[in-house]
């Protein structure tokens, strides 16, 4: 049986993990050991954070639907209900992109909500 050398694949894993800490402060970019332990780290964070920005998103355009809401007279949660009631299927985002860039159609999608609502 031969001789398996190792060096070849163990040097490619070095070189993949001290290219992802590149930017790293210190040893982190150059000492294997210390850039392997901060690549899982910043790893777990960017996987973290991933699902924290879509958490994030959401509540800002909530924020959005809400102040555009107001200003034509309802609440977030009533137009929300409007709008399940009356069938319309729109997603949060497209609703505050609206209630920021094209504010008439915001008010013609609120009336819509506002019609379908039982008083």
């Amino acid at each position: 049986m031969p001789r398996v050398k190792r060096g070849v694949a163990a040097r490619k894993r070095h070189k993949k993990v001290l290219k992802i800490t590149k930017g790293q402060r210190g040893s982190k970019s150059t000492l294997f050991r210390r850039a392997n332990e901060a690549m899982l780290a910043s790893l777990s964070y960017a996987t973290r954070d991933r699902r924290n920005r879509k958490r994030d998103m959401r509540r800002l355009w909530i924020t959005r639907i809400n102040a555009g809401a107001r200003e034509n007279g309802i609440s977030y949660s009533r137009l929300m209900e409007g709008l399940r009631l009356a069938g319309v299927d729109i997603n949060r985002k497209m609703l505050a992109d609206m209630a920021i860039a094209d504010p008439t159609a915001f008010a013609q999608i609120v009336k819509v909500a506002q019609e379908a609502r039982p008083e």
